[in-house]
């Protein structure tokens, strides 16, 4: 029973010569675990996050948006209160705003590049999106991103002329942005925080595909992508009114998993493991400890059926992402021109918002960002070995402490593999083995996470490439 998969050995070693190996340093790693002081179980300054932020502010900045008329990527640039042009400029002023507010935290930018001979954009034309980078006081390579989408559309995809205000799809998740930046602003934190106004998303996902290789180009270590699409609307076309659920998706295994890759996680696990997916289970606990009245379902689907939106370039570029969104969609106020037909009215307006339920939303993604960049690095290279054992090992690498003042410990977690969240976690201590004895490697799905010194944690890394972030 004792046979070893070829070119697997790089993440699970079976041979009995490891097993023995294991088991003779696992004291020593248990005996070091023993020394340490258990970080916090809550953060509390995001309860504080949550409670500060405000509706009103929200709506504002979607009626602001609504405001110039059309945000087609096509539309006018030229003019100072119509098109795509005025509208990031407006975004951009907005994130320099609140940058004066912080002593000049942010760096503000235009992220941008030409596309044409696509089928919704023929002609060249500049895709720019606008991102506030907020850096990291002790990791500023770390980063964690909001996004919204500037964009707007009606029936007809290139119709760049009639009016499309766009208020929930999707003013509502740039105002979201603008207003957890607001918030979040007011502290500092160890890794990097981006907040995103993308363009071109309803022609193509062109802003995030663009966002996403400025981010490679500049060899970030993205622990997560938030796209907010859709954010504000609680009354849905099946006639269910519903304020207390939001939706989050993520994509099982990643999308840029080689075929060796693959194949390795056919045997060991891991379809339901991807960063992307630890992500999500990462929101839901968050969103189940520090929000009230907001119930966070997680689907397990990289988007709607057979539908897109704005994280999906950043998870084909190898990024973990999801996407936060309403639960109820109405599709009358979706991609519409505005009209009444037979008394049915048709059309993207203001007053489909609700502002509460986009401020608990834009809430969910604040805590989140603000526990992400507070934490340690996410754990790097985590392996783990026990076949044919009565215990489990898990191992990972120790970050440069430059880039982990704030680091803790570690946790190991586990769950049974029907459990669509993690049951179970001990807290073991600043070290980079630890063995779970007699917890069978079979039956169970295990990770690793990091915990600072204020009990803010990372997302659950799941062993070997199935799981890893970067």
């Amino acid at each position: 029973m004792g046979f070893v998969f070829a070119g697997f050995k790089k993440y699970f070693r079976y041979s009995a010569v490891a097993f023995s190996s294991l088991l003779i340093t696992a004291p020593i790693a248990l005996h070091a675990a023993n020394d340490w002081v258990a970080p916090p179980a809550e953060v509390p300054k995001l309860y504080t996050i949550a409670e500060n932020i405000r509706a009103e502010r929200i709506y504002s900045d979607i009626e602001t948006l609504v405001n110039f008329g059309t945000r087609h990527t096509l539309s006018d640039t030229k003019s100072k209160s119509q098109g795509i042009g005025a509208a990031r400029r407006w975004i951009f002023e907005e994130f320099e705003a609140i940058s004066k507010q912080c002593g000049g935290c942010l760096e503000v930018k235009y992220v941008s590049d030409f596309v044409e001979g696509e089928k919704r954009i023929p002609n060249k034309t500049e895709v720019v999106s606008v991102i506030a980078i907020q850096k990291g006081t002790v990791d500023p390579n770390r980063v964690i991103m909001m996004s919204g989408d500037i964009d707007s559309r009606v029936t007809d995809a290139m119709n760049f002329q009639s009016l499309s205000p766009g208020a929930n799809d999707n003013a509502s998740g740039v105002a979201g942005t603008l207003e957890a930046a607001r918030v979040l602003t007011d502290y500092q934190f160890p890794g990097t925080i981006i907040y995103a106004a993308l363009a071109g998303e309803e022609q193509g996902l062109f802003g995030g595909k663009i966002v996403a290789q400025y981010a490679k180009d500049q060899r970030w270590d993205v622990v997560g992508i938030l796209n907010n699409d859709m954010i504000s609307n609680i009354a849905g076309i099946d006639g269910v009114i519903d304020n207390t659920t939001v939706r989050v998706f993520s994509e099982g295994t990643r999308a840029v998993e080689t075929p060796e890759e693959a194949n390795l996680r056919r045997f060991t696990g891991g379809e339901v493991d991807s960063p992307s997916r630890n992500l999500a289970r990462y929101v839901k606990t968050l969103g189940d400890q520090y929000l009230t009245n907001l119930n966070v379902m997680m689907v397990y689907r990289l988007d709607r059926f057979r539908r897109g939106g704005h994280h999906r370039p950043f998870n084909d570029a190898g990024f973990p992402g999801v996407r936060i969104m309403e639960t109820h969609e109405h599709y009358d106020r979706q991609h519409q021109d505005l009209r009444t037909e037979d008394g049915r009215v048709y059309g993207d307006t203001i007053d489909g918002v609700d502002a509460d339920y986009a401020a608990k939303l834009t809430a969910l993604n604040a805590i989140t960002l603000a526990g992400i960049a507070s934490a340690p690095p996410v754990p790097h290279r985590v392996d783990i070995t026990g076949a044919v054992s009565p215990s489990t090992n898990l191992s990972w690498n120790l970050p440069e402490p430059s880039v982990a003042s704030n680091l803790a410990g570690y946790k190991v977690h586990w769950r049974l593999t029907t459990e669509s969240e993690w049951t179970h976690s001990r807290f073991v201590g600043n070290v980079g083995e630890f063995e779970l004895k007699n917890i069978v490697i079979d039956n169970y799905f295990f990770g690793v996470s990091a915990v600072a010194k204020d009990g803010s944690e990372t997302p659950v890394v799941f062993p070997g490439p199935a799981g890893q972030f970067y």
